[in-house]
C-alpha cells in the first residue's frame, strides 16, 4: 500500500451508483512499470557540478525483489559520480502510452547505488544477460562493473491526477501483475474485435453510456477503458468477476462477463 494517502482526483471512475472497482496497489503497479521497462533515466549527484543532478540514459536488469541492476564502466561520469555519492534516484516511464506522456504511468526509484559484493554477481550477471543478451560482448571488459540500487523509497504516477509514495517496505514485497507479460496482447484483441463488448461492459459494469470504448490498461482484477460520451472523453474501471492469473483466465471471465451483460435489459 502506499506510505501516504494517494491522491487520484483525475483518473478513473464509475457513475456514482456504481461501487469501486478494485485496483491493484500503488506497490504492485510500481513493482510492474519496472518489471516490464528496460531502459530509465538515472540521475546521480554531479561531482563537477555539486549539488546539481546528473541525468543518463541507463538500461537495467532486475533482480527478485525489483532491485535495479547495472553494468557500467568506470569511464562513464555516472558512475564517477556514484564513485563520489552513491545517492541517485531512477525513472522509470510506461513503455507505451496513449500519445501524452503526461497521461502515462511513470515510477521514481530513490536509493542507493553500490557496487554488487562478489559472491552475487554470479546472479546479477545471469539477470542482466537475461534481459541484454549483447552486453556478453564487453560484460568482461576490465572497466565494467555491476553496480545495483537499494531502494529507499519509491514515487508511483499513475496518469493525471494519480500519485503516491510508496514505502520501500511494500515495494520489495510486492509481485508484478500475472498479466503483465501479456496484457499488451489482451488490450490489442479486445481492441480490434471486441469493440462492441466494452461499450456493452462500461454500460452494464461501469453505469457509463458511451458511443465508442477502448480498453487501455488489464491487470488480474480488472482493466481500465477509455470511453466518448455525450459529454466528452472519461475513462472508467470495471472490476473482473474474480481474479485471474493468466491470459486463458481473462478470455474466460471477459466472455462470462459479456454473456451476462447480454442477459440484462
Amino acid at each position: 500500500m502506499a506510505s501516504s494517502s494517494p491522491r487520484n482526483h483525475g483518473g478513473t471512475a464509475t457513475a456514482s451508483n456504481q461501487p469501486a472497482a478494485p485496483e491493484p496497489s500503488f506497490s504492485e503497479r510500481a513493482r510492474t512499470l519496472v518489471y516490464l521497462g528496460r531502459i530509465g533515466s538515472l540521475s546521480t549527484v554531479s561531482r563537477k557540478q555539486p549539488g546539481f543532478p546528473f541525468g543518463s540514459v541507463m538500461p537495467y536488469g532486475l533482480d527478485a525483489r525489483g532491485r535495479p541492476i547495472f553494468l557500467i564502466s568506470t569511464m562513464a561520469m555516472h558512475t564517477q559520480n556514484l564513485q563520489a555519492d552513491s545517492r541517485a534516484s531512477l525513472l522509470v516511464t510506461q513503455p507505451e502510452g496513449d500519445g501524452d506522456p503526461l497521461g502515462a504511468s511513470r515510477v521514481t526509484l530513490v536509493g542507493n547505488v553500490l557496487t554488487i559484493p562478489q559472491p552475487e554477481i554470479a546472479d546479477a550477471r545471469r539477470l542482466y544477460l537475461e534481459r541484454y543478451a549483447n552486453s556478453k560482448y564487453w560484460v568482461d571488459f576490465e572497466d565494467f562493473s555491476f553496480y545495483r540500487m537499494e531502494v529507499v523509497d519509491v514515487y508511483y504516477v499513475g496518469g493525471f491526477g494519480v500519485m503516491g509514495w510508496v514505502k520501500a517496505s511494500d515495494y520489495d514485497q510486492a509481485q508484478p501483475d500475472p498479466l503483465a507479460d501479456v496484457a499488451a496482447g489482451i488490450i490489442e484483441h479486445m481492441n480490434a474485435d471486441h469493440k462492441d463488448a466494452l461499450i456493452l461492459l462500461a454500460r452494464t459494469s461501469a453505469g457509463v453510456e458511451s458511443q465508442e470504448a477502448a480498453m487501455t490498461a488489464v491487470d488480474r482484477l480488472g482493466f481500465n477503458v477509455r470511453l466518448k460520451t455525450t459529454e466528452g472523453v472519461r475513462g472508467a474501471r470495471i472490476a473482473f468477476l474474480r481474479e485471474v492469473r493468466d491470459a486463458l483466465e481473462a478470455r474466460k471471465v471477459l466472455v462470462e462477463m459479456v454473456q451476462r451483460a447480454c442477459q440484462q435489459p
